[in-house]
């Protein structure tokens, strides 16, 4: 039998706030023996449509602003046999006992499978050889890399420049960051990419390959503004796509 191989599902791509365009930010990356997760936008509802072994399941989560976390409430209509293994920084723990639960939402001990929770601490060890990394933003963010089928992904957003953003970019097959700024744009308080920053990164870092995602929805309005950012990227980086939701890339 031919082996799977990995596979990576775009499920939600943009920042901020669901528009026609996308939902907020989710990845799923499928390998021959695991599901990874990255975040848990609004696109997470659809991850049903895509898992369909009783392979483990790990999410990694970015950080706990409402666009990477909001789709925890559809954690009730999944039964997943294998459970999830879920894995995120500091507040892991109170942000479900504050947030997922009576009355915002369904709380872990009524769902349909098992849930279970991991804070990262600064030498937590991560399964499949996963490393994490604190990137630049206005809370606590991490950038996550794994390694599986001989591949490596570095899933890196809402972040600004920063070296351990390189380091965990250096010589990845897919490098998945954000674009939530336009060409030019920048916000020191509020540190995010714009497309020749990213394309700057995967450059210097000698990625494979770049993967935009987590466009500013109050920015990016259509995907012909998508189109603009990543003309602008490959002036750089010239092996760089803007996602959309429903993407599918295999490495």
């Amino acid at each position: 039998m031919e082996r799977l191989g990995m596979r990576v599902y775009f499920l939600g791509t943009n920042g901020w706030y669901d528009t026609k365009t996308g939902n907020t930010v989710c990845v799923l990356v499928e390998t021959e023996n695991e599901y990874i997760i990255f975040d848990a936008g609004n696109g997470f509802y659809k991850i049903d449509q895509y898992i369909k072994e009783d392979k483990p399941i790990y999410l990694f989560l970015s950080h706990y602003h409402l666009d990477h976390v909001i789709g925890f409430h559809a954690l009730v209509k999944f039964k997943f046999k294998q459970g999830i293994d879920i894995y995120g920084p500091f507040g892991l723990n109170k942000f479900f006992k504050d947030v997922i639960t009576y009355p915002y939402s369904v709380s872990i001990s009524r769902l349909k499978m098992r849930v279970k929770l991991h804070e990262i601490k600064a030498r937590s060890m991560l399964p499949l050889g996963a490393k994490f990394k604190a990137l630049r933003h206005a809370s606590t963010c991490y950038g996550y890399r794994i390694f599986s089928e001989g591949k490596s992904v570095t899933y890196c957003t809402d972040t600004g420049t920063c070296r351990n953003l390189f380091l965990l970019a250096k010589g990845a097959d897919l490098l998945i960051t954000e674009c939530s700024f336009k060409e030019g744009q920048g916000n020191n308080k509020w540190p995010h990419l714009n497309p020749e920053q990213a394309a700057k990164i995967a450059s210097s870092a000698k990625c494979k390959k770049l993967a935009l995602l987590h466009f500013d929805a109050s920015l990016y309005l259509n995907k012909a503004d998508r189109k603009i950012a990543l003309a602008v990227a490959k002036k750089t980086f010239s092996n760089t796509l803007a996602t959309e939701d429903g993407l599918v890339i295999n490495l």
